[in-house]
C-alpha cells in the first residue's frame, strides 16, 4: 500500500457493506490482523472510528469487497499521516454530542450509536457502536443513543470528581432530534414510545437530577455525524476539524 493513491475520506460516501456478498473470500487471518491494528489507531484518530467499526463486522468471512474497504482506510491514513489530535484549551467544562443513523446495518437493520465528549474544545472520549436492539423509528434510535451517552456522561462526571475536577452543573448533551429531546423531558408516557424498554427511560431521572441537560444543535453542526455515516469530503473535513484532528504543521500556529 506504500504506493497507493491517497483518498480524502476513510470510506466512500453512501457505501453499504453486508455479510451476504458474492465476492471472492480473502484470508480471514490477514483481514483480522489489519482491522486489529486499525482499531488500536482509533485511540488517537477518531476520524477513522466509524469506518473501522464497519469493517470490524466482517471478521468471520471477509470478501474482497470488505478488504477493499479496509484498504481504503489505509489510503486515507497515508494521505493524512501528518494529522493528529491537538489539545489547546484550558477550559474544563464537560460537554457531549450524540447522534445515530436509522437501521443502517443491512444485515440486521440495527442502528449505529455515536457520541463524543469534550473538555472545553478538546475531545477526550468517543464511541461508534452498533446498537443492541432494533428500533422502529429514528426517534427511538436517537433515544437509545442519548441513553448510552447519558450513562457515559455520569461515568465521566464521577471520574472527574475523583481527580478534583467536579462538574457542579448539569453536563450539556447536544442532540439534533427535537422529538427525542421532548420525549426525554416530558413525563407523559407516549403511545409511540411504549415499545421501548423501560430501561431507556432512566434518562428522565438524570435530567430531573440535573446530572445532564439536553440542548438542540443543528444537524450541520452535529460533530457525531462522522461516527454514524460516511459523509462527503467537505462535511467530513469540517467534522474532523471540530474533533481537533488537524495537521501537525498547524499546531504551533494554533498555540
Amino acid at each position: 500500500m506504500s504506493n497507493s493513491k491517497p483518498v480524502s475520506t476513510p470510506m466512500e460516501v453512501g457505501a453499504k457493506l453486508c455479510k451476504i456478498d458474492e465476492g471472492e473470500k480473502v484470508d480471514p487471518t490477514l483481514f483480522k490482523s489489519l482491522v486489529g491494528c486499525l482499531r488500536y489507531l482509533t485511540c488517537t484518530r477518531p476520524d477513522i472510528l466509524f469506518s473501522v467499526g464497519i469493517v470490524s463486522r466482517f471478521m468471520d468471512m471477509p470478501t474482497t469487497k470488505h478488504m477493499k474497504a479496509a484498504k481504503r482506510i489505509l489510503k486515507y491514513l497515508k494521505s493524512t499521516n501528518d494529522f493528529g489530535l491537538f489539545y489547546s484549551s484550558n477550559e474544563f467544562q464537560l460537554v457531549g454530542y450524540c447522534d445515530s443513523d436509522f437501521a443502517g446495518d443491512l444485515d440486521d437493520r440495527k442502528s449505529t450509536t455515536g457520541f463524543v465528549f469534550f473538555m472545553g474544545y478538546n475531545a477526550i472520549s468517543w464511541s461508534s457502536k452498533k446498537q443492541a436492539i432494533v428500533t422502529l423509528s429514528s426517534c427511538d434510535a436517537e433515544y437509545v443513543v442519548i441513553t448510552a451517552c447519558t450513562c457515559h456522561a455520569i461515568w465521566l462526571r464521577r471520574k472527574l470528581k475523583v481527580i478534583g475536577l467536579a462538574e457542579n452543573e448539569a453536563t450539556t448533551i447536544f442532540v439534533d432530534n427535537k422529538s427525542t429531546q421532548a420525549l426525554a423531558r416530558n413525563p407523559v408516557y407516549l403511545d409511540r414510545s411504549k415499545h421501548i424498554d423501560m430501561h431507556y427511560h432512566f434518562i428522565r431521572e438524570s435530567v430531573m437530577k440535573k446530572e445532564i441537560k439536553l440542548e438542540y444543535v443543528k444537524s450541520a453542526d452535529q460533530v457525531t455525524d462522522i461516527f454514524t455515516k460516511p459523509p462527503g469530503v467537505d462535511i467530513f473535513s469540517k467534522m474532523r476539524s471540530m474533533l481537533g484532528v488537524m495537521k501537525k504543521i498547524n499546531f504551533k500556529r494554533e498555540c
